[in-house]
């Protein structure tokens, strides 16, 4: 296991010991931060995972299931129980897997264990892409015409591909990485895209829920990184270029965005 920092980074420590609900670089990055801070960091893994980085670097390391994410990685409760083995007293779940799951944090809150990320409110909202797309919509904001509604089969789906149009982009309404989302050029290729954006949507996030969107062909993504605290202080950070993916995975971030420069 790691050395700890001799002299924490900032003079507040708020927690004595963090879960790092997440594996690979992602955690690492953490595991860096918690030392930094003299905090004790607790990495978890699955049993494939066993030899990996991020479980060497951590002050202490908790198998939690199988090689499958559903089983351990996604798994609320084989989590919370390596919370409770180790005394932790929050939870950082970097991106991905957990980090936007409304129960996840509502099973941490039930326990006494803060997790280092949005309130309940906000995941209630933001969490889910249907209700938050809803959301913004109701609120004026213009957005890409689509059909967003909790529960759509895939008869639904399909049924409204045609007056959406194509080229259509199905979306996993959990999660976030790319992981799950397919464009669709033409109607023949639906059924069976549907039937794989399910099922990576599920191994992913535990949530096979999916809506559709029109494809927008060689978009400009653009995000604006925006920090809030639970005093109501809000900042953005700049926005930043995300348009070069692969997947719909972003390969490059660029701040600020060359757009602005022009």
């Amino acid at each position: 296991m790691s050395e700890r920092s001799e002299k924490p980074l900032f003079d507040t420590v708020l927690f004595d010991t963090v879960l790092v609900a997440n594996r690979g670089e992602i955690a690492c990055r953490v595991i860096r931060t918690l030392r930094a801070q003299g905090i004790r960091s607790v990495a978890i893994y699955s049993e494939a995972d066993a030899g990996a980085r991020h479980v060497r670097e951590a002050d202490e390391a908790v198998c939690i299931g199988p090689a499958a994410a559903s089983e351990s990685y996604l798994s609320i409760e084989a989590v919370l129980a390596a919370c409770r083995g180790t005394g932790a007293q929050a939870v950082h779940p970097g991106y991905g897997f957990l980090s936007e799951n409304l129960e996840f944090a509502k099973a941490l809150e039930t326990a006494g264990i803060t997790f280092i990320g949005p309130n309940i409110e906000a995941l209630n909202v933001m969490g889910d892409k249907i209700r938050s797309k809803n959301h913004v919509s109701a609120a004026g904001v213009p957005v890409v015409p689509g059909i967003s509604k909790p529960g759509l089969t895939d008869a639904d789906l399909i049924a409204a591909a045609e007056d959406i149009g194509y080229p259509l982009l199905i979306k996993p309404s959990a999660g976030g990485g790319g992981k799950g989302m397919h464009s669709v050029f033409v109607a023949g290729e639906l059924p069976a895209t549907l039937a794989t954006a399910r099922r990576v949507a599920a191994a992913s996030f535990g949530d096979d829920t999916l809506f559709l969107e029109r494809l927008v062909a060689n978009p400009r993504h653009i995000e604006v990184q925006i920090l809030g605290d639970n005093f109501g202080n809000v900042v953005h950070l700049g926005e930043r270029e995300c348009s070069l993916q692969r997947r719909h995975q972003k390969v490059i971030e660029e701040a600020p965005s060359p757009c602005s420069q022009v």
